[in-house]
């Protein structure tokens, strides 16, 4: 690794002083880092009861943690001196992160063997329970479309037994529709046969019945007529006894109109004394 530093510094073309300071800054470094990187192949934890060993971890992940920070310091300020020196630098810088973070992960796995063992343990059973719900949601979704594939059936079967209840049930509707139409042209040929029947026997009640006010009427008309001549004849008897009755009338009134006729003649004739009042006839008067 010091080999590796010196021919960074010889390749930036850096002067030689501030080559010198820059390796003087950074062996030490190169050293720690090499120095660690055969430490942390000692240390594997396997088991939760290696306390030293992960002790020793992160004691170690600490010292490099302090020397990368220390690291990082020198490169800023030793960046800040020039360009060149800066590139030259942060080439070292970085050869030397890349030596150290490969060694201060592993140290941190070694030290956290505990937590990264218990997150990769729930991470595994994490991992377990999402399988067994995604398992249990395919069983899910397999029972579901098993159901559903069992009630398309289901109603396929319940709609072919429908279908051929609909079926009987028209075929039957047909037959008592047949049956009906039958019911009733039968209905209403008896009920014409009833009406023909009730129709002549109305047509022989009104043959009696208008033979009967015929035979009413002539007899009426019979009675009538003799009730008429009966009436003439009791009418023209009592005209001739009225006509009889006023020709004696008019005889007596003109006895009665020639009497007085008479009286008046001879009141007409009649003389009074003026003396005595005696009254007598003039001759040639009645």
């Amino acid at each position: 690794m010091g080999n590796q530093l010196e021919v960074i510094v010889k390749e930036s073309g850096l002067e030689q002083s501030k080559a010198k300071f820059i390796l003087e800054n950074f062996q030490n470094y190169f050293e720690i880092a090499d120095e660690w990187a055969n430490k942390a192949k000692t240390i594997k934890v396997t088991d939760a009861s290696q306390k030293a060993d992960m002790e020793i971890a992160r004691v170690g992940r600490l010292f490099l943690r302090e020397k990368r920070i220390a690291i990082e310091n020198s490169r800023k300020q030793l960046k800040e001196q020039a360009l060149r020196e800066g590139k030259a630098i942060d080439g070292i810088a970085n050869v030397l992160k890349a030596l150290i973070v490969p060694i201060e992960e592993y140290l941190e796995k070694q030290e956290k063997f505990v937590e990264l063992k218990e997150e990769a343990e729930k991470e595994a059973k994490r991992i377990e329970i999402e399988k067994r719900m995604e398992e249990e949601e395919l069983a899910k979704q397999k029972a579901d479309a098993d159901e559903r594939e069992r009630i398309r059936l289901e109603n396929e079967c319940l709609k072919k037994e429908a279908e051929e209840r609909e079926k009987k049930h028209r075929e039957e509707q047909a037959k008592a529709e047949m049956e009906r139409k039958r019911q009733e042209a039968e209905l209403l040929k008896q009920k014409q046969e009833a009406e023909n029947e009730r129709l002549e026997a109305e047509r022989k009640a009104k043959a009696e019945q208008d033979k009967i006010k015929k035979e009413a009427e002539e007899k009426i008309k019979k009675e009538r007529e003799l009730a008429e001549a009966k009436r003439k004849k009791e009418q023209d008897e009592a005209f001739a006894e009225a006509e009889k009755v006023r020709k004696l009338n008019e005889e007596k009134l003109a006895e009665g109109r020639a009497e007085r006729e008479r009286l008046e003649a001879e009141l007409k004739n009649q003389i009074e004394c003026p003396k005595c009042h005696f009254k007598f006839q003039l001759q040639g008067g009645k």
